[in-house]
């Protein structure tokens, strides 16, 4: 996920934390705008519809009485009222009471559970490594330490595939560095700094288990735990594009081979326990000049070179002058076997390059495997990919290779409400030699041009796909587009401007996740229903705290409900932190959210996974303390320590119920 920070303009760029200059980058499209945007279609679909089908379903009193009514439509409560049963307003899934918005140093969880810290940055996670000592970091204590900025969460029962709840692996995503909130001012950028913040990127597989009384803890001597760095790691590739002359390097001359793995955002677990680990914002780590006319338009597609790191001035293959193969080599999704340590990461490369947010995969009906994601900026587009083999539940080591063979699809979405999957194959249409691709590796190197070709939909910054296996719904987290033109007049458009965000519900047809054509609905227009320039629209049980803006990251629990992860909610613009809410996708109160766990100050929220009896909730808590001017020194927050002489610290963190129960 990318961050959706807002700051004063008077704050000089070269003052921004890493964490921020990140969103800068992003607010440049690059996809080319000669096709109608998801906004434009949603206003010619709903222009005609009026949401008939129950989406956005106070749409009509919105039209009436504006956005704010549109909020609160139904509830006898005005904008920013309460809720949460205490308003009148009944039908609700979820049974906590609300937690109140704001933003402060700590974190928060609604009343009645308990949020602890499980495991930090810095926390070893393999023998000899040792504690976090931020005078005294090194990168190969690092490589033994639970990394940076925990992203994505998944929990995997012990021993495997006995879905219990109560011992497992935790695997976890560790997306970028911020070298100004890591290292003392006084210790400059060098080699040695370089090669810790490689060592903090990448993945961590770590062991946990739940106590007698309850509480969480981890095994720092789990025999399962492993780290996986962009420094040292070894990745093999697999699929078509493996040993294409274009992934071939001087380091690599067979092109199947990448050391690391570089900004691990979202991801997903398989139907036989592997974990897919998504890369995204490759482009920051790269810089140079490309010389060839043709490499260097396909970088510029992707945003390469970014030169947010100082990398190439150490390591060679993050030069593009020197390697400008390189760049093909990330942008993948990396398929890992928590339950073998010694196992190699393989980057399936049928899964196609670009932007990754997540990869969530779900078990069609006929046995193959389907696997959703985003591609994270703006104007970009949603994916999906369906294997050719099919899954085998009783031989497990059958199963790793499937993703590896199969049909990748772009969507687009069309003004009457349905969904095509449009195939991205060699030769199909525009896909060929004549357009520059030679071959199927050609397709998938290049996915962003394929889909831009074929048609599919640019969309408003597609993240997170969530997926709902037992509904057939699919839940897609847009996080915002400030870049989207006012060009489409109707008032159940998506807005101009679109600072906050929307989150689309796709329905498969007939259950198969496979089809070429699926069904589209709005579920919620995101912002503060009380600002009548938000031109919001939630259900109407969405109080004053039950709003959020830039949806991101979305879990499913195992009783059908969605809770939603935001980035970008923001305390300078809204004066809430960013955090977990639930968000109704059934009966009156569709589209209604209530807030449950907030974030302390600076951090954005991530990695939402339950446990497999809903028990248990991990969160991970990314970036805390980055603000503009805050540092090392001078930090928004020192959480989860508050220690003056600890850094506010990354974790994952463990929310139960007083007394045990399911969550919500």
């Amino acid at each position: 996920m990318t961050c959706n920070h807002h700051f004063p303009r008077r704050i000089a760029i070269r003052e921004l934390p890493r964490t921020l200059l990140r969103e800068l980058a992003e607010d440049i499209p690059i996809s080319p705008r000669n096709r109608p945007t998801f906004g434009e279609v949603l206003g010619a679909r709903h222009g005609r519809r009026a949401f008939l089908r129950g989406a956005l379903g106070v749409t009509a009193i919105a039209a009436l009485g504006g956005p704010a009514a549109a909020g609160r439509a139904g509830t006898g409560v005005p904008p920013g009222g309460d809720s949460g049963g205490r308003s009148g307003v009944t039908g609700w899934s979820f049974d906590f009471p609300e937690l109140t918005a704001g933003v402060d140093e700590d974190h928060h969880v609604a009343e009645g559970f308990i949020a602890e810290v499980l495991i930090r940055w810095g926390d070893p996670v393999l023998p000899g490594a040792g504690t976090l000592d931020p005078a005294e970091q090194s990168a190969a204590a690092q490589e033994g330490q639970f990394g940076y900025n925990n992203d994505f969460v998944a929990f995997l029962p012990l021993p495997a595939g006995a879905g219990r709840s109560a011992r497992g692996l935790l695997a976890v995503n560790h997306e970028f560095t911020d070298g100004g909130l890591m290292f003392p001012d006084s210790r400059g950028r060098d080699g040695e700094t370089v090669a810790i913040e490689m060592a903090a990127h990448g993945h961590t597989v770590v062991e946990v288990a739940r106590g007698a009384e309850g509480r969480w803890s981890y095994r720092p001597d789990g025999r399962y735990n492993r780290r996986i760095s962009a420094r040292s790691t070894e990745i093999v590739l697999s699929g078509p594009a493996a040993g294409h002359e274009r992934l071939r390097t001087e380091a690599d001359p067979d092109g199947v081979r990448v050391l690391g793995t570089l900004n691990n955002c979202a991801g997903g677990v398989t139907p036989y326990g592997s974990v897919l680990i998504a890369e995204e914002n490759f482009q920051y780590y790269f810089a140079g000049t490309v010389e060839d006319p043709a490499e260097r338009a396909n970088h510029a597609r992707y945003g390469v070179p970014a030169g947010f790191y100082d990398w190439a001035r150490y390591h060679r293959r993050f030069d593009v002058g020197a390697e400008p193969r390189e760049p093909n080599r990330f942008g993948w999704v990396v398929e890992i076997d928590p339950y073998d340590p010694d196992s190699e990461p393989i980057k399936r490369t049928a899964l196609g390059r670009f932007k990754h947010e997540g990869a969530e995969t779900v078990a069609n009906r006929d046995g193959r495997l389907v696997t959703f994601m985003g591609d994270d900026q703006r104007f970009e587009y949603v994916y999906k990919f369906v294997s050719k083999g099919r899954l085998d539940p009783d031989r497990r080591a059958r199963n790793f290779g499937l993703l590896d063979a199969g049909t990748l699809y772009a969507a687009r979405f069309n003004p009457d409400g349905s969904l095509d999957w449009l195939p991205l194959v060699h030769g199909t249409g525009p896909l060929t030699a004549d357009n520059g691709f030679r071959s199927q590796a050609e397709v998938l190197i290049e996915a962003r041009r394929a889909a831009d070709l074929v048609g599919a939909t640019p969309m408003d910054r597609p993240e997170d796909v969530t997926v709902d296996a037992d509904s057939g719904r699919i839940y897609v987290m847009l996080t915002a587009n400030a870049k989207r033109k006012a060009d489409a007049t109707h008032p159940a458009n998506p807005r101009a401007g679109n600072s906050t965000g929307h989150i689309l519900e796709i329905r498969v047809r007939d259950g198969d996740f496979a089809n070429r054509r699926d069904d589209w609905e709005v579920l919620a227009l995101c912002g503060d229903p009380a600002a009548p320039a938000a031109d919001a629209r939630w259900g109407p049980g969405t109080s004053g705290d039950g709003w959020f803006r830039n949806p991101d990251n979305g879990a499913v629990d195992h009783g059908g409900r969605l809770w939603v992860a935001t980035d970008g909610n923001s305390e300078a613009a809204s004066g809430r932190a960013d955090g977990i809410w639930a968000l109704e996708t059934e009966g009156p109160l569709r589209g209604s959210g209530r807030h449950f766990y907030r974030v302390p100050a600076g951090a954005e929220m991530c990695g939402p996974c339950f446990t497999p009896d809903d028990e248990t909730f991990f969160v991970a808590v990314q970036h805390p303390g980055a603000a503009p001017g805050a540092s090392f020194e001078s930090p928004a927050t020192r959480w989860p320590d508050f220690e003056d002489t600890m850094p506010p610290r990354p974790a994952v963190v463990a929310i139960t119920r007083q007394g045990g129960g399911r969550i919500g």
